[in-house]
């Protein structure tokens, strides 16, 4: 029963706006986003609460269900095991530390419901969403504009340095990756909710957009977010044959911008032949098997931690967050190196080995599997309703960048990063469910 005596369109309204404040919360930060996620969790509890759990759940979802239960269980396990023998990191942590985590990760297992729920049930509309994308992506890019151009942004953030611009996001230098996130979903506003207005300037404004936010990542300096943008435009444009006489188009502009940008500018020249630098050095050293070297780049080094730190617990793991205690007791650790650990081992999938074990990788290679299967598979490959649905085209492309196992990531367990996948593969799975029930399958 509804505690609540609001009208549908009130809620499908209220729901609707809380998804839509998610690309403005992470702009505001860690503690915004876990507001917006309890509000969009409790409200959807409240409201729907009987309902939600009458959702019927299939394979993936029982996947995911797992895949929880394990980051409870081994959170338990380690805390055992770091009071036990490595005492003075479990004062540190605290007695309970890992298992305190592991039940506050289990949030994002409610977000997941939650949303997966407003979605199949269409009582949140995208189109405030994609708006909010759109205004919040282009606001990143213009600030880093005025940052580059004044040496401050608007609200009066400096250069961090020479190499990159942080624009709103200060000494946090996030704002490709944020762009390399979000700003995807612009170039489908208009032509998914205003079609009508938008066959005429379509194809003048979807080269602008592409040069405002090319731009703008290539001045922030991340160079990985970058790469990962082109590669989403990419699949997008070969994907989507409607759309796909912009490629050339658009790998002329990026031609065009980056060569002009480099030439001009010492500073971010620099920033990306280091990049480049780095990745040829790690490529003669894996073509060589040269790991043992000194002078491998750091990227490198963190693949050594994190083996030897996987070792020590291969089938479960060390528990969400403990890769920074346990790597400290790994084996071979050169203690005259400057460089002996770090936080996490910059890679999803090796942070998952490390922290959930075999088990854990095994789950999360199912449910990713699966979901690529649920979206890509029969929105392209198959003769499904899904092959209607243009919605879901840059969730798709989002997620596969976002799982992309080649490339250096933030930590998996993150605010940020745990709240954007999630957010992606609620609202995937929510338009699938949309489509059709699958019995006893997927």
């Amino acid at each position: 029963m509804k505690l609540f005596s609001a009208s549908d369109k009130f809620e499908k309204n209220y729901f609707s706006v809380l998804l839509a404040l998610i690309p403005i919360s992470f702009i505001a930060g860690n503690l915004i986003i876990n507001i917006n996620l309890v509000l969009i969790v409790l409200s959807t509890l409240i409201i729907y609460g009987k309902n939600l759990f009458q959702l019927r759940y299939y394979l993936l979802d029982k996947g995911i269900f797992m895949f929880f239960l394990l980051i409870l269980l081994t959170g338990l396990y380690n805390d055992y095991i770091l009071y036990n023998f490595y005492n003075d990191y479990s004062v540190l942590r605290g007695v309970f530390g890992t298992t305190l985590k592991s039940i506050f990760f289990l949030k994002y297992l409610l977000l997941y419901l939650s949303l997966r729920f407003l979605i199949e049930k269409k009582i949140i509309s995208l189109k405030l969403f994609f708006l909010s994308s759109t205004i919040a992506s282009l606001f990143v890019c213009f600030d880093i504009f005025f940052q580059f151009k004044f040496g401050q942004d608007i609200f009066g953030f400096k250069k961090f340095n020479d190499n990159k611009l942080g624009g709103p996001f200060g000494d946090e230098l996030i704002a490709g990756g944020y762009l390399q996130r979000f700003s995807i979903f612009a170039f489908f506003l208009l032509p998914f909710f205003y079609p009508e207005k938008s066959q005429k300037i379509t194809k003048y404004l979807l080269p602008i957009l592409f040069l405002i936010f090319i731009i703008g990542i290539i001045l922030s300096g991340n160079r990985m977010p970058l790469i990962l943008f082109l590669f989403t435009i990419i699949l997008i444009t070969i994907f989507n044959k409607q759309i796909r006489k912009y490629l050339i188009p658009f790998i002329v502009i990026f031609s065009l911008v980056f060569t002009i940008i480099l030439k001009s500018n010492v500073q971010i020249r620099h920033n990306f032949l280091s990049f480049y630098n780095q990745v040829s050095k790690i490529s003669v050293a894996i073509i060589n098997k040269d790991f043992n070297n000194k002078n491998n780049p750091q990227y490198l080094k963190e693949f050594a931690t994190f083996y030897d730190t996987w070792r020590m617990s291969k089938y479960i793991g060390g528990g969400i967050k403990n890769f920074r205690y346990y790597c400290h007791f790994r084996d071979n650790i050169d203690k005259d190196s400057e460089f002996k650990c770090n936080m996490h081992p910059h890679n999803y999938y090796l942070e998952i080995l490390t922290e959930t074990g075999l088990v854990g990788f095994f789950i999360i290679l199912f449910i990713f599997s699966s979901i690529l299967y649920l979206t890509l598979y029969r929105k392209y490959f198959s003769n499904s309703e899904l092959n209607k649905n243009n919605f879901i085209i840059p969730f798709i492309f989002l997620f596969i960048t976002e799982i992309f196992p080649i490339k250096s990531t933030g930590s998996f367990f993150t605010t940020g990063s745990t709240t954007y996948l999630i957010l992606i593969i609620a609202i995937l799975i929510g338009i699938v469910r949309r489509h059709y029930s699958i019995e006893n399958k997927l």
